[in-house]
């Protein structure tokens, strides 16, 4: 039975970087394989029987509880609240720790702090105000600056060189949104049991996207 649900949990965190990746213009997600392999290691060896390279389990210090707050304000910059609870109430900063630790090479996880601090020193830059204690229209205004720099940066970096930090928290914080709770059930139209299939659905402009079955 564990077997049968580990088998299951990857098929719909597969789906779920599918559509993500979609949502992105269809490129590959930073962390490749490793998001399917870390459903939830409980150490670095179960992360080597999963196919990571050693560099892979190699990790920097853990992320404080300040700087996960740090990325659920970015998160809930780009999936903010709206009739359905935002990335925040999801918990999404978390999960962006989570997989920062568990999937991103080290290089990886060190582009991704620097960009974290980069972002900091922009908004000090901008308002003279922390990121976290800046306006929401102060956020907005920052990540969609870099929102288009790392589109331009991604269409013209080499195959050998890491993807933009923005990139990296784009991503996580869309997959962490739509594989929450609150991403599928609220975000999203969800049926635990679906009844007969329906391959027609009506889907009328503004209605939500179904989610996959669990």
């Amino acid at each position: 039975m564990q077997r049968d649900f580990d088998a299951q949990s990857v098929i719909d965190r597969r789906e779920a970087i599918r559509r993500v990746s979609a949502l992105l213009g269809g490129a590959a997600l930073v962390g490749g394989s490793g998001l399917l392999a870390a459903c939830g290691p409980k150490d670095a060896a179960s992360i080597g029987s999963a196919g990571a390279t050693s560099d892979q389990v190699s990790t920097l210090m853990p992320f404080t509880a300040e700087e996960i707050a740090f990325l659920d304000e970015i998160a809930e910059t780009i999936l903010p609240e709206t009739k359905t609870p935002g990335a925040k109430a999801a918990h999404t900063g978390a999960f962006m720790a989570l997989m920062v630790t568990d999937c991103y090479t080290l290089r990886d996880q060190q582009v991704f702090r620097a960009g974290m601090g980069s972002i900091e020193q922009a908004a000090q830059r901008s308002s003279s105000n922390s990121f976290v204690a800046s306006t929401a229209a102060e956020k907005l205004t920052l990540l969609e600056r870099l929102d288009a720099e790392q589109r331009t940066f991604m269409s013209t970096r080499k195959p050998d060189e890491p993807a933009h930090y923005f990139r990296m928290m784009k991503e996580l914080a869309l997959l962490g949104y739509f594989t929450s709770e609150i991403g599928y059930t609220r975000a999203m139209r969800y049926i635990e049991a679906p009844g007969r299939f329906d391959p027609c659905a009506p889907h009328a402009p503004g209605d939500k996207t179904w989610a996959s079955h669990a």
